[in-house]
């Protein structure tokens, strides 16, 4: 940016200039539509998944996912980012964890549950995962736990039972929860750990924090892959279609929609948008032919009114701080 393109920002406009009230509008409107593509393609990572690994094995889909992704995350950390490569690896144990919980941990648990359960079920099970961190955040970060988060939390976590149970609370008694739910509550508690990591971490930019994960990943799945049997590689056109969907659009685009959204939205305010993952999901596995139940509805709403319940006193700080601020 020169010194003319300073001052036209200085300068508020009424025909729309950089820094009018129209084009804050449109940034604002652009950073929707960005959050929005994020979570589409991550409601997408669950369903375009739940085909993959009926032809290629979780561990190798894993490995092959951030692989593939790993070269065009490192060129868009360099290019947007531009990191301090120093300070980065300085926090390889920071970022080895969080490889380890994030996108290995995670990634295997719900790719493994999608074998044994639905896209949606297994969407709903992870919306209570905002709860969870709320609650994890107060125990282990100390951060204040209000009546109405602990009623949020509760009320989510009712709403996932309801859809593991398939709204029969006895046959939780007599059968036990399912291989497939059982997987993905495990999914969400390594989630949940992934993000208190990231919250102790030293602050890396995002993207690039991503992609040295990914490497991370990729290092440490690839001798445990060819040493247990061998890379299993997409032996058909639609295992392959879905592999590079999941290796570029969960993987890189979403990183990039969701972190050019943070640029004009405040944090809080975007992670509601992540509640609209299981709403996509749902969207895409009823064009797909799939009959959602009851059960997973009304319990994917409760989860999802718990959850907006757990986060509204932060929503309140943030109107405040706006207030305060402008």
């Amino acid at each position: 940016m020169d010194s003319s393109d300073a001052g036209l920002q200085a300068q508020p406009s009424a025909k729309g200039g950089p820094s009018s009230p129209r084009a804050q509008g449109r940034k604002r409107m652009v950073a929707v539509l960005s959050l929005l593509g994020a979570t589409l393609f991550w409601a997408g990572n669950y369903v375009v998944g739940a085909g993959a690994v009926q032809s290629i094995e979780p561990l190798s889909l894993v490995l092959l996912r951030w692989a593939i992704a790993l070269v065009p995350l490192l060129v868009m950390a360099r290019l947007v980012e531009r990191p301090d490569w120093r300070s980065v690896l300085a926090a390889w144990p920071w970022l080895l964890a969080l490889s380890v919980c994030g996108l290995l941990g995670y990634n295997l648990l719900l790719y493994v549950a999608l074998q044994h359960t639905d896209a949606f079920n297994a969407s709903l099970i992870n919306a209570f995962n905002p709860a969870l961190i709320t609650l994890a955040a107060a125990v282990f970060l100390r951060e204040r736990l209000t009546p109405l988060s602990v009623a949020g939390v509760l009320l989510a976590l009712a709403g996932v039972l309801i859809v593991i149970s398939g709204g029969d609370a006895g046959r939780l008694l007599s059968a036990g929860f399912g291989t497939g739910e059982v997987l993905m509550v495990g999914a969400v508690v390594v989630w949940t750990a992934y993000t208190v990591i990231g919250r102790l971490a030293p602050k890396i930019p995002p993207i690039t924090a991503t992609a040295v994960q990914a490497a991370g990943a990729v290092a440490l799945l690839a001798p445990v892959r060819f040493l247990t049997g061998g890379l299993a590689l997409p032996a058909t056109g639609s295992a392959l279609a879905s592999l590079l969907f999941i290796a570029v659009f969960p993987s890189v685009l979403s990183y990039l929609l969701w972190n050019r959204a943070l640029t004009v939205l405040p944090a809080g305010g975007a992670g509601v948008f992540l509640n609209l993952i299981t709403v996509f999901t749902a969207v895409l596995t009823i064009l797909a032919g799939h009959v959602h139940t009851a059960a997973q509805l009304v319990g994917g709403a409760i989860v999802i009114g718990g959850v907006v319940i757990t986060n509204a006193p932060a929503f309140r700080r943030q109107r405040k701080d706006r207030k305060v601020n402008g």
